[in-house]
């Protein structure tokens, strides 16, 4: 039978901040299973029939994950972090078909934004070699970094065979998660919440869990990329890849968002050549509340994004869609002004953390190629590789900041061959 599946909902956003319950989802579909992502993509809201269908109980747990409940200790629909898979694994899968018709439709809402390559987060054996074989028909012609979800079939099907490379599709990284996000509270604190007192957040697994990936990964030459967000998410990644990377290395292992570090812990990146991978949106999109969640010290550390490029001289910078918005250009405006684009605040959040223009081109572009060993075939314009860029109608380098985030796209080039753009770009070349 047909769900009804949507993501998007950030309660930070309403009158009243708080999670949403399952009661108007269940007037409008009493006999149709709903089931609604955080923007996050670390919570959800399922009405009655979908948590029907998935034999929810008052009684109902999961380790690192959490299921609100109301006053009569029922569910109230919003499932946190691990607790989604109770309903996750009831929801159908997609057709063949429909998973072909949603790769074609994001590749051109990213051609259209001026992407050329997309790094994907946690894919299983089956939607890789899915994406493997519409880039060899030349269906896909999108180059992918695929991290892959960390379970047997994708170790025994990937490991063996060593990093693959095979110029549109790079597989080379097992993905991990240590906590949930900040915005659903899952994210692991060292200290309780400033707004929810007794409340640290999620680890989403045990320790011993993330040391198997771990040496699963390092046995294999495969990167490990790691979800940390919270100040203690982060250390308990950081201490683990220290004891597999044990010193100077050319390794690359990630952590992606490292969002919140204690003061003592910047120093495991340059000491082990861990390589965070940030996303600047999320510091303009969180700086309205998080420091509500973090306290007045905490938040210091927080979105350090010219901290961590110190650390190793190199970071990687990303748009995280669908959880921010498509466009590198807002991720580079993010990074240059830490400004929203009303242009608040008018000094930029914190803004001894931002990153020069020039940092910036280099964390959307250099960096990331070389986050995922692919520095010699892609990422710069230079004799020899790939002919992958973009045309803007303006110098991104010089205008006013303010013009950054509505600057126009005229044409995207993957491999020579411009894959959009109506034809204006005869003037600029």
């Amino acid at each position: 039978s047909e769900w009804v599946l949507g993501r998007g909902w950030d309660q930070n956003d309403w009158e009243v901040k708080e999670f949403p319950t399952k009661e108007k989802l269940d007037k409008a579909f009493p006999n149709i299973p709903v089931v609604l992502r955080r923007i996050d993509g670390h919570a959800l809201i399922a009405n009655t029939e979908a948590m029907k269908r998935a034999g929810i109980h008052p009684q109902s747990m999961v380790a690192g994950g959490e299921i609100l409940v109301n006053e009569k200790r029922e569910p109230t629909g919003v499932f946190i972090d691990n607790a989604m898979s109770l309903i996750e694994r009831v929801i159908p899968e997609p057709l063949l078909n429909q998973k072909i018709t949603a790769l074609k439709t994001a590749q051109n809402n990213c051609f259209a934004v001026g992407l050329t390559t997309v790094s994907d987060a946690g894919l299983d054996k089956e939607d890789i070699l899915l994406m493997d074989s519409l880039q060899k028909a030349g269906t896909l012609k999108m180059r992918i970094y695929a991290m892959m979800n960390p379970n047997g079939e994708n170790y025994d099907y990937f490991l063996p065979k060593g990093p693959l490379h095979t110029g549109r599709l790079t597989v080379s990284s097992i993905k991990m998660y240590a906590d949930g996000a900040l915005g659903s509270r899952g994210a692991l604190l060292l200290k309780p919440y400033s707004d929810e007192p007794g409340h640290y957040g999620l680890q989403l697994h045990s320790l011993a869990y993330y040391d198997f990936v771990c040496k699963k990964a390092f046995d294999a030459g495969f990167q490990v990329n790691t979800h940390a967000i919270g100040d203690s998410g982060n250390r308990i990644i950081l201490k683990i890849y220290a004891k597999y990377l044990t010193g100077p290395n050319d390794k690359r292992w990630r952590i992606e968002h490292a969002q919140v570090i204690s003061p003592a812990d910047f120093h495991y990146f340059k000491d082990y050549n861990i390589i965070p991978s940030i996303q600047t949106t999320h510091c303009t999109s969180d700086m309205y509340w998080a420091e509500e969640r973090l306290g007045p010290e905490r938040i210091k550390t927080a979105y350090a994004y010219h901290v961590l490029l110190m650390q190793n001289g190199w970071l990687i910078n990303g748009t995280d869609f669908p959880v921010e918005s498509i466009s590198p250009l807002l991720t580079f405006y993010a990074a240059v002004a830490r400004k929203d684009l009303k242009g608040w605040p008018p000094g930029g959040f914190q803004i001894e953390n931002a990153l020069t223009r020039k940092e910036a081109l280099r964390s959307i572009t250099i960096w990331p190629a070389k986050g995922s060993f692919d520095e010699q075939f892609k990422g710069s314009l230079e004799v020899g590789k790939a002919a992958d860029f973009t045309i803007l109608e303006d110098d991104i380098m010089t205008i006013p900041e303010n013009k950054i985030p509505t600057l126009k796209i005229i044409a995207t080039f993957i491999d020579g061959e411009k894959v959009y753009g109506s034809g204006e770009e005869k003037k600029y070349l």
